[in-house]
């Protein structure tokens, strides 16, 4: 079941990127801070009154890298939310009022069926109010006043968000559930003719399927008797000049292929190399949850030496230190070699999610790790496991009912991490690890993923009730 996406759309300096982080709360890096990611973020998972959802900053979606976002900038943003997003989010400054750019935006907003809510920022106290009637006149719901710097009025405003939200797709009754990969990647680097290649198979056997509104078909193979749909073909099929705008805000529309994916094929350009943004996107993958193959296509424009998966492996290693677990495909889509082994690689990585962890097995797996190489202390205290298992989860989630839920340390977790994958697997797909005070095993739910190491969090509280953020 994909997750509906959120779209927060406004002009510069009204907070967007403010009230991206509130509502994300505490949890503002995707990996730890040693795996030579950045923490810079576009998207993030999110949760409020139980129901999840995808946010996305338009902020950081101009690829120029540019501080100052121009009108063209500002338009593509939208046009891309208002094709992509479930629900837009109208940030407007309360005490600026409407400027002839914010007119621009619920211009292009009203000509969309999209629904819009409308949240003035930067009302820090009641008084606010009072400059929010010329915002009030658009013809959407009323605005919401909040501050997203104090955290003001923004849990009001979630609950706004999860009423609009649409209900929840049920997934298509079927004998057989196909396995659904999404092909991912920054512009030019093949995608299109990867797509075309693997339909070319001989061993692909291609239909067409109906989809949602905005991606009215997908493909559904039969590759080796297996059932595979690729998710979003229609927007990789899509063409766009040199001169088109959306080609750089193409993310978003990935993102919400992906949200409705297994795994993810992440490709990239040998001739080129690994980019920041090949990073970002392997970010987002794991972010979700989705499983991971690493394509490296255009292999037919570099050195024999360098077409090998063992040079890539050692190139990948270095730049994907947060997804040592990912699978290499060196592929040519264009001369079609070793194009067969895409899809078998990713067939494995999904089937690698369903594996099931015994608890015997897995809380064996842990006591022994424990006792080989006993957690540091922290202040005369140790983290003590009391029972451990497996969570009911799309992808692989390790509950450990502890302690302390604070003593654990980044490095012990990689370390945990590494002895359950060593039993189990779990190849191509990244491992939950969360943490329960062994209190709460009777009582609570599995809660918030563990990341690098203990961090507070009301360090990202807004006033009601604390957002929960849905971890890997």
């Amino acid at each position: 079941m994909s997750r509906p996406i959120v779209a927060i759309v406004g002009r510069p300096n009204v907070g967007k990127s403010t009230l991206f982080n509130r509502i994300l709360g505490w949890r503002k890096a995707i990996v730890d801070p040693q795996s030579g990611l950045t923490r810079d973020r576009l998207y993030g998972v999110a949760e409020w009154r139980g129901r999840e959802f995808t946010i996305v900053d338009t902020a950081g979606l101009d690829m120029d890298g540019g501080k100052n976002e121009s009108r063209a900038a500002i338009e593509a943003q939208t046009k891309v939310a208002i094709q992509e997003a479930d629900l837009i989010v109208l940030l407007l400054d309360v005490r600026e009022g409407l400027t002839p750019i914010d007119r621009e935006i619920v211009h292009l907003l009203r000509r969309s069926s999209r629904r819009v809510l409308v949240a003035a920022n930067k009302a820090d106290s009641p008084n606010d109010r009072h400059f929010a009637h010329e915002i009030m006149e658009l013809g959407f719901d009323e605005p919401s006043l909040v501050s997203a710097q104090h955290g003001l009025g923004v849990g009001g405003f979630l609950d706004l968000v999860v009423e609009a939200l649409p209900a929840a797709a049920e997934e298509p009754e079927g004998d057989t559930k196909a396995d659904r990969l999404a092909i991912m990647g920054r512009p030019n680097v093949g995608k299109s003719s990867l797509l075309n290649a693997l339909l070319g198979d001989e061993r692909a056997l291609v239909s067409r399927l109906p989809g949602t509104t905005r991606d009215p078909v997908d493909t559904e193979l039969v590759y080796d008797g297996i059932p595979v749909v690729l998710v979003d073909t229609a927007g990789i099929r899509r063409k766009s000049s040199a001169r088109d705008r959306l080609e750089q805000y193409s993310l978003m529309r990935g993102i919400h292929a992906m949200e409705r994916a297994d795994a993810v094929l992440l490709v990239i350009d040998a001739s080129t190399g690994v980019l920041a943004q090949d990073q970002h996107v392997a970010g987002y993958a794991l972010e979700a949850g989705k499983g991971l193959v690493i394509v490296v296509n255009k292999i037919d424009l570099v050195e024999p030496a360098q077409r090998k998966p063992a040079h890539w492996r050692t190139v990948l290693t270095r730049s994907f230190k947060f997804a040592p677990f990912a699978p290499i495909v060196t592929v040519s889509a264009l001369t079609k070699e070793s194009i067969g082994s895409v899809i078998p690689a990713a067939l494995e990585v999904v089937g690698q999610r369903r594996i099931k962890m015994p608890p015997n097995e897995l809380n064996k797996v842990l006591r022994q790790a424990f006792t080989e190489h006993p957690p540091p202390s922290f202040k005369g205290r140790r983290l003590r496991l009391g029972y451990a298992t497996q969570a009911a989860s799309e992808s692989p989630t390790v509950v450990m009912f502890v302690n302390d839920v604070g003593l654990l340390h980044f490095s012990y977790r990689r370390y945990l991490e590494k002895a359950i994958r060593d039993r189990f697997g779990l190849h191509g797909n990244p491992l939950k690890l969360v943490l329960r005070a062994a209190s709460d095993r009777r009582t609570s739910p599995p809660g918030r993923a563990l990341r690098a190491g203990p961090t507070s969090p009301r360090s990202g509280e807004v006033k009601g009730r604390p957002p929960r953020v849905a971890g890997r």
